[in-house]
């Protein structure tokens, strides 16, 4: 059998699709019906009517999150439309609950677009501001650009509780974490490196803006799109987002950019950088090429040219850059701490929370069940030492039992340390252990 065929009879077997509902309340008797529904269900409703907030009370609304897409730009896959998309919004579905233990539900939307099939801002906000009363957050998906920064940002404003668009923050927040830890072994600091983002969509802007905030110079880091470099004074192809990045330089390619930089970026199509590009970068360069299925260099070309880390977003090289290392743990702590948002500091917590996962010493129970996951990488000795931190390994794998837990913890920390989080955690290191145990089961 082929893969291909593989693949469609696992979505279509035993029965079609990957998710369904289950109760979390027994329904098998007189008494138990009478309390599911009428007349027993109208208690919870007076109490809710009464005082809203009684809602995460009695109702799964806390743990229930929206993975919300129009179809416009789903995964390498393009405008394909909102039932074309399904299967992803499903598959994000099944990786909140495995990894989190969050009930997620797909909503793929139609008549939300303009007459050329792209996104419409205004409609597609009405109608995602209208599910708030039902879900505890909003995961965005597959959103094509540059409509999706309006999206996000005025949803943000409208709604109470976290909206994140995971196909711009979750690539800057995962990458930043790798990036970190590489410039901690070549003995560089992100406020002085030269950055390098190749590809200005949604991911290529939300990384720039979000290595900046982390203390990357705004005046050091160069973005390219398909036109070359972001110039101050380029007129074509300019958007907003570009034009807050734009930056004087006298270069005009990306070949150009690359020369004396110190950190790739990459987010755009499959080998447009070769080895002499890498060559000419700074000593100890680092590279993300983080397109798929074909990154813009292989890693194998990349370290042949010099490059001193290389990470990819592919599960058969080292150093992937997987969403799922960032949204399962960021939407544990935000409604764990029921937060009005996710703001930047919470994003920068969750890089953090990632970098540091590396750098420790993997515990025993836990190096056992990554030896079994990859048991390539621990041949090689990739979890042991103090710090088992090293060129191939400077972000976590997704498999890491300690990784949601870190993340939530350190999420949840920002949150009430930025005052959006509604409720108060007294005692960090016993909910990052809760955590671990929800979701061990």
């Amino acid at each position: 059998m082929s893969q291909f065929q593989r693949n469609l009879d696992y979505h279509r077997l035993p029965r079609p699709g990957k998710i369904a509902l289950s109760p979390s309340k027994p329904c098998s008797t007189q008494a138990e019906l009478s309390m599911a529904y009428s007349p027993g269900v109208a208690d919870p409703c007076r109490e809710i009517h009464r005082d809203p907030e009684k809602v995460y009370e009695y109702t799964s609304r806390g743990n229930l999150v929206a993975v919300v897409s129009d179809g416009t730009a789903v995964l390498g896959l393009g405008n394909i439309g909102p039932a074309a998309g399904l299967p992803v919004m499903e598959g994000k579905a099944v990786l909140f609950k495995h990894f989190a233990d969050i009930d997620a539900f797909p909503i793929c939307l139609q008549n939300v677009h303009l007459d050329n099939g792209r996104t419409d801002p205004v409609r597609l906000i009405e109608a995602v501001a209208a599910l708030e009363p039902t879900f505890g957050g909003v995961n965005l998906e597959d959103i094509g650009g540059p409509a999706c920064f309006e999206v996000e940002h005025r949803l943000k404003e409208r709604m109470a509780i976290p909206v994140f668009h995971d196909d711009q923050h979750g690539t800057a927040i995962i990458s930043l974490a790798g990036v970190l830890n590489a410039l901690r072994l070549a003995g560089k600091r992100l406020s002085e490196v030269k950055v390098v983002v190749n590809g200005a969509g949604a991911a290529g802007i939300a990384c720039a803006e979000f290595y900046i905030a982390a203390g990357a110079r705004r005046e050091n880091l160069v973005i390219c799109d398909t036109k070359g470099v972001v110039y101050r004074g380029r007129f074509e192809g300019m958007t907003a987002q570009k034009q807050r990045l734009a930056v004087d330089t006298e270069d005009r390619t990306l070949d150009e950019a690359l020369r004396g930089a110190d950190v790739f970026l990459g987010l755009s199509v499959g080998d447009c950088v070769n080895r002499e590009m890498v060559r000419s970068m700074a000593e100890r360069p680092i590279i993300f090429a983080m397109s798929n299925p074909d990154p813009e260099i292989l890693p194998q070309e990349a370290l042949a040219a010099g490059a001193f880390v290389v990470g990819t977003g592919r599960t058969d090289f080292p150093n992937q850059v997987n969403n799922v290392l960032g949204f399962p743990g960021i939407f544990r702590g935000a409604l764990d701490v029921r937060a009005r948002d996710i703001n930047e500091a919470m994003k920068v917590a969750a890089s953090r929370a990632l970098a540091e996962i590396a750098r420790e010493t993997v515990p025993g129970e836990i190096r056992d069940y990554l030896s079994k996951a990859y048991p390539a990488d621990a041949a090689a000795g990739m979890f042991d030492g103090d710090s088992p931190l090293r060129p191939d390994y400077v972000i976590p794998k997704p498999f890491d039992p300690r990784v949601v837990p870190r993340v939530a913890r350190y999420v949840a920390q920002a949150a009430v340390e930025t005052g959006i989080a509604r409720v108060p955690v007294e005692d960090f290191d016993g909910y990052e252990e809760s955590v671990r145990r929800r979701i061990e089961g």
